[in-house]
């Protein structure tokens, strides 16, 4: 695998295939990881997200591999009358994260870890579409303070155990994933965090969605 060696000296630079198109992830694969977990970013967001990325570090002392990618290209980033509807495009978001799961799958650095995804916003909508068209191969679903209702038709065929997070405060958005939430058929759980808003931004909120995300991970594909 092509791979240049950013500052982290267990992070990689890596070109995801993901059918017609290439996208640039960051992938930490820790010694003795026997998962790997995907990061499905929401609209506006992107890999760099300092939110993803200290829940990606916090996965990783867990012994978890990670990999944060850009759904869209660079071009298709760029926002103007002609792609700005692509950020909210849940078949197109899912259809990348569904040829970035292949692109594991069949990795020689990462095709015999398990895999699991997570989720913010949008992204979790999409993975919870991928992970229906790919039950054998997504094992674990977190999605954080996401809108899982856009998977829609999807959500009874996800296989994979699947936990919601949702901030207290966040009441329109825990309506929508407790209506997700009965119509998943998976294993699931509905987890939410006190006194938090949307992005979690108050004092030891994003810690607790981390430490969540982290058991569920472990104990699903560690």
């Amino acid at each position: 695998m092509d791979r240049t060696l950013t500052q982290h000296p267990q992070e990689y630079l890596v070109s995801v295939t993901a059918g017609k198109v290439n996208l640039e992830g960051n992938l930490v694969i820790p010694n003795g990881a026997t998962g790997i977990v995907l990061f499905a970013h929401g609209s506006g967001s992107s890999r760099h997200s300092p939110r993803n990325r200290y829940v990606a570090e916090v996965l990783q002392q867990a012994g978890l591999a990670t990999l944060l990618i850009d759904l869209l290209t660079a071009e298709e980033e760029e926002i103007d009358l002609r792609t700005r509807h692509l950020r909210f495009d849940i078949g197109l978001l899912a259809s990348r994260l569904v040829g970035a799961t292949d692109w594991l799958v069949h990795n020689p650095d990462t095709c015999n870890l398990k895999v699991g995804y997570f989720g913010a916003s949008t992204g979790a909508g999409a993975a919870l579409v991928a992970a229906a068209e790919r039950p054998e191969a997504v094992q674990a679903i977190v999605s954080r303070g996401g809108r899982p209702d856009l998977a829609g038709s999807a959500l009874p065929h996800v296989k994979a155990p699947t936990l919601l997070i949702v901030g207290g405060y966040d009441q329109p958005v825990i309506a929508m994933n407790e209506d997700a939430l009965a119509q998943l058929h998976s294993v699931k759980r509905l987890e939410i965090i006190p006194r938090a808003t949307h992005l979690f931004e108050e004092p030891g909120k994003l810690a607790a969605v981390a430490q969540l995300a982290s058991e569920w991970f472990t104990h699903y594909i560690r």
